[in-house]
């Protein structure tokens, strides 16, 4: 029975901020490390898995997570697949923007919408802005007409789902353990489809940085259980924290 592991990335240094992130390539912060080599050490501890591939965004907060969590595991001879359809959602104009300034700014219901609306994008960033990833040569091979100047969670799941099939699946199916490294929101799009999530619910799910969630399948990949590892109530209580970065 094969099982996929979920990490969203440690702490970034604009997490720690407050900032609106998206697409721009941020580092971990000195939590963030902690959390990654923390979320590794609770995967090798859990009996049963046994991660043979891992896959992480083309980001650098989601490389030295996966990086940092296959050393605790000792496991950094696995090989990994990076991918930019693992990305975080593209937050657009919001990007680099404080979360509080701008609910000050827009009011905290328009920016729950942009934060949260499965179908609401924020305001598109300008084409000759450094935060364009036309502008970034680390999407120099990917086709212009895909990469987005906005997303809403809808946009993400679109992306990133064909990935899932064609990528990560496979491996699921030949019977391998699989660690996926990423993020708030292309997480959150994966959860949405392996667990049937509605449009409207997962507006109320949050992923906190640096804790696994582990899925297990049986034939055909069907979903037979999901976990999370770690305490519950740290875990929860950092997911109340995501939830209320734009709340006053």
């Amino acid at each position: 029975m094969p099982s996929l592991v979920i990490v969203r990335h440690g702490e970034s240094l604009w997490n720690s901020e407050n900032r609106f992130t998206g697409w721009v390539d941020v580092d971990l912060s000195d939590r963030g490390e902690q959390e990654a080599t923390d979320a590794g050490q609770l995967i090798a501890e859990e009996k049963g898995i046994d991660v043979g591939r891992c896959f992480t965004s083309v980001l650098t907060r989601a490389v030295r997570t996966a990086n940092l969590s296959l050393d605790a595991m000792g496991k950094s001879f696995l090989p990994v697949e990076r991918s930019w359809r693992l990305n975080e959602r593209h937050y657009g104009a919001l990007q680099g923007l404080n979360k509080m300034e701008t609910v000050q700014r827009h009011g905290e219901e328009q920016v729950l919408a942009w934060r949260r609306g499965y179908e609401t994008p924020p305001p598109p960033v300008e084409r000759d802005s450094p935060y364009h990833p036309l502008n970034d040569p680390r999407y120099a091979m990917v086709p212009p007409a895909s990469l987005p100047a906005t997303e809403c969670l809808a946009d993400v799941v679109v992306r990133l789902i064909p990935y899932w099939e064609d990528a990560i699946a496979p491996h699921l199916l030949l019977g391998s353990d699989v660690l996926v490294v990423a993020h708030g929101n292309s997480l959150r799009a994966l959860l949405k489809y392996l667990e049937g999530v509605s449009d409207d619910d997962i507006a109320d799910i949050d992923l906190p940085t640096g804790i696994p969630r582990v899925y297990e399948f049986g034939d055909g990949l069907a979903l037979e259980a999901v976990r999370d590892l770690g305490d519950p109530e740290t875990i929860a209580a950092k997911a109340e924290a995501v939830r209320n970065q734009t709340r006053a």
